[in-house]
């Protein structure tokens, strides 16, 4: 029994299994949507394949911090999209162990016309939250997103900034087994990033496994034990996070 427990425990948190990602782009301009669907059905719309990710294969253990790193565009948001579940992906398989807290998109899973009261509600509710845990947590989120004096303002009036503090506030109001955390805290400011860090180290601390996009690498460093680095939807290396790093730097400058 004691090693059945030990092999579960030892199972990766996050497998990504030969993941391919093939988008069909339309070659042709459709103003309508009835236009696109009388296209569709007589045969008449033609496609380019865009294969955003091509037989991406990596694991992340449980309590480990790995980042994905490389150029805009070359399949990392993608791939935390499939692996948040946003996405399923053309080809693979994409294994999670656990519950995931995403913060994937700024602005993702709000409703802009609603207040950041409302909204934390909301959120509460995608990630399975009653409202009798949100409002246990309310007063936690305010205080950590510091917006009290926002609480009953539309979030469409708020700056980027502020939408990422609320977002990671309700996030992280639980400590999710697996953390995705894509670019978003790159809009805040410095302090509150350093909130943020500290509080993704505590979650480390507990157990949580994170994902991380960043194109900050001293960040990446900082945070993350390893990295993965992408280049046209391939992986190119996986390693270290400095030793990494580093090649990824080295061959922008070869570019």
């Amino acid at each position: 029994m004691t090693d059945r427990k030990t092999a579960r425990e030892e199972l990766p948190m996050i497998e990504v299994r030969d993941v391919t990602m093939r988008f069909n782009l339309a070659k042709e301009k459709t103003d309508t949507i009835k236009e696109y669907f009388l296209k569709l059905i007589q045969g008449r719309l033609h496609f380019d394949e865009f294969f955003a990710l091509k037989n991406v294969s990596f694991t992340v253990s449980k309590g480990e911090s790995v980042a994905l790193i490389g150029r805009n565009g070359c399949g990392k948001s993608t791939l935390l999209k499939l692996i948040a579940g946003v996405y399923y992906p053309t080809k693979g398989q994409i294994i999670k162990r656990g519950s995931i807290a995403p913060l994937i998109e700024l602005g993702a899973g709000f409703d802009m016309d609603l207040t950041a009261r409302e909204n934390i509600y909301l959120n509460g509710a995608v990630l399975g939250f009653d409202h009798k845990f949100m409002d246990a947590h309310f007063d936690e989120i305010m205080d950590f997103a510091e917006l009290w004096d926002f609480v009953d303002v539309p979030v469409k009036n708020f700056s980027s900034g502020m939408l990422a503090r609320l977002g990671f506030s309700i996030a992280t109001i639980v400590t999710a087994d697996i953390l995705i955390v894509d670019e978003i805290l790159a809009v805040g400011d410095f302090e509150f990033q350093k909130k943020c860090h500290r509080k993704m180290a505590s979650m480390l601390e507990n157990g949580t496994t994170l994902l991380f996009v960043s194109h900050d690498a001293e960040q990446v460093k900082q945070i993350c034990q390893r990295a993965v680095w992408i280049d046209h939807g391939e992986v190119q290396d996986i390693g270290e996070s400095g030793k990494i790093v580093e090649e990824y730097q080295q061959s922008l400058t070869q570019a």
